[in-house]
């Protein structure tokens, strides 16, 4: 048996396949399906799983052009700034940094000139938001 724990097992399938059956988790963790079932529904009431996801590829994308985005915002308006960045609907996901800036945004768009727009006219113009730096996506290799 695993030292691993129970959550831990459960976790560690749920992030290789998002899609898992409850029947699949509990074979692949070794526990029963009440087991997964009531963990999962513990660790989504907890907050610890935010949600379910796919991994895309961006370079298979056709319609679709993916950046992280480092944004820099003046401290006094950081509230305000990453409120009205979370409600921009091209921003995919948001996370604070430690590195060279104080954002990292997954920005998606339908090509390049439309996510130099979303950058410029739309994260560059909220109040507070100093400068944004893309890394633009080309292949996953992982």
């Amino acid at each position: 048996m695993s030292t691993e724990s129970t959550e831990d097992r459960i976790l560690s399938v749920l992030e290789e396949d998002a899609k898992a059956s409850y029947a699949d988790i509990a074979n692949r963790a070794n526990v029963s399906k009440p087991t997964v079932r009531k963990y999962i529904e513990k660790l989504e009431d907890e907050g610890v799983i935010v949600g379910y996801s796919a991994d895309v590829d961006p370079k298979k994308l056709s319609s679709q052009s993916i950046a992280l985005v480092g944004i820099d915002v003046e401290s006094e308006r950081y509230v305000e700034a990453t409120r009205a960045l979370k409600n921009l609907e091209e921003i995919e996901s948001l996370y604070t940094s430690s590195g060279d800036h104080m954002l990292m945004a997954e920005v998606r768009a339908g090509d390049g000139d439309e996510l130099a727009d979303v950058i410029g006219d739309r994260i560059m113009e909220i109040d507070g938001v100093t400068a944004a730096h893309p890394s633009f996506l080309q292949e996953r290799l992982k």
